[in-house]
């Protein structure tokens, strides 16, 4: 068997989410249907964004298979950490950004072909100046719960500092 897929040149976009704030890359990134790689790989698009809120969609695919003929679990996690981040991009100017620091995902059910479109719907929780919890579920067409996924995040400001007492500047 063989799968082929394409992405979009990672570089341009990373350097995209650092000139706008988190919602505006989001909803470009849905606006423009960028590929990005992690999606291509593991079969998900993000298709709706709201502020602190986030929609990916999913299939599940034989290429998914662990050794024992079912979906690895690892895929599940990197689907879910996607709409578990969006949905606190959504909320950070630019500038800001994040990285994941915990991540925990409850199987349960698994994830077959058979079961068709997944929607992944991530929420934001809380956000604090340097840390933030986010949620995730994955449920099929008939609400049926797939997974469910918490995250503690960094928030990383990347934003150029004003230094009191600096010449030129009157306090």
């Amino acid at each position: 068997m063989e799968r082929t897929y394409e992405y979009d040149d990672p570089t341009p976009i990373g350097a995209r989410a650092r000139e706008l704030s988190g919602r505006e890359f989001v909803q470009e990134l849905i606006d423009r249907d960028v590929q990005v790689p992690v999606a291509a790989t593991n079969n998900f698009r993000l298709v709706e964004v709201g502020e602190g809120h986030c929609v990916f969609e999913t299939e599940a695919a034989p290429y998914l298979y662990n050794p024992i003929g079912t979906v690895h679990g690892g895929w599940y996690a990197a689907v879910l950490d996607a709409p578990l981040g969006v949905a606190l991009d959504s909320t950070l100017p630019a500038g800001v950004g994040y990285t994941t620091l915990e991540l925990k995902v409850n199987f349960v059910r698994a994830v077959r072909p058979e079961d068709g479109t997944l929607r992944c719907e991530g929420r934001l929780i809380h956000r604090g100046r340097t840390t933030a919890v986010t949620e995730a579920t994955m449920k099929d067409a008939r609400g049926r719960l797939f997974a469910h996924a918490t995250c503690t995040c960094l928030i990383i400001d990347r934003r150029p500092k004003a230094v009191s007492g600096s010449p030129g500047q009157e306090e």
